[in-house]
């Protein structure tokens, strides 16, 4: 008997699957650095950032919940809400693709955070670029409600207070958090 089945009948919606199919890839691609391998952090920067596109892949019971999350000021110049560049520059204020694992949490400008590790070369410079997660009021649905879009960050991953918590329990501790445009719909 194998160790794991991933493929199983589930009633999940075709986004949802695309979602876990790309978590569990992932998870694996990351190997032995994570300490967790249960849930995982799918960001999909090819939607636009007052829609939920941040999804918490739960590998164990095949679940996702989505929320919002915001870019980084220099991948979205237009302040559109859409990202238009990634970088790992210092400096640059632009979100970074690729797989991070999550550390500690910490207290800083934004209340309790979780810091990152990037693992590709797409995001190296996470940790001396200060690239975290985060709560702020500028990610809240009543922003989106009166701009149409979340604010921008200086490329970390915030998320509005209500919903922090959230990733506080579910990815803090050793988990991957993975960020690119899947065009997931």
């Amino acid at each position: 008997m194998p160790a794991r089945v991933w493929a199983q009948a589930s009633s999940a919606s075709p986004r949802d699957v695309a979602i876990l199919d790309i978590a569990r890839r992932e998870v694996e691609r990351a190997g032995a650095v994570l300490w967790r391998r249960d849930i995982a952090g799918i960001a999909d920067f090819a939607v636009h950032s007052a829609v939920p596109r941040f999804h918490f892949a739960n590998l164990e019971n095949g679940t996702v919940r989505s929320f919002r999350v915001c870019h980084g000021s220099g991948s979205d110049p237009e302040h559109d809400g859409y990202l238009n560049y990634y970088s790992d520059v210092e400096g640059s204020n632009c979100t970074s693709r690729g797989a991070y694992v999550t550390w500690e949490w910490y207290k800083g400008r934004y209340g309790t955070s979780i810091r990152l590790g990037g693992l590709d070369p797409t995001n190296v410079n996470a940790l001396p670029r200060a690239i975290v997660m985060h709560s702020a009021q500028y990610a809240t649905a009543d922003h989106v409600a009166t701009y149409g879009r979340m604010g921008r960050s200086n490329g970390c991953f915030a998320m509005d207070p209500t919903d922090f918590n959230e990733a506080l329990w579910n990815l803090s501790g050793g988990r991957l958090l993975y960020a690119d445009s899947l065009g997931i719909s």
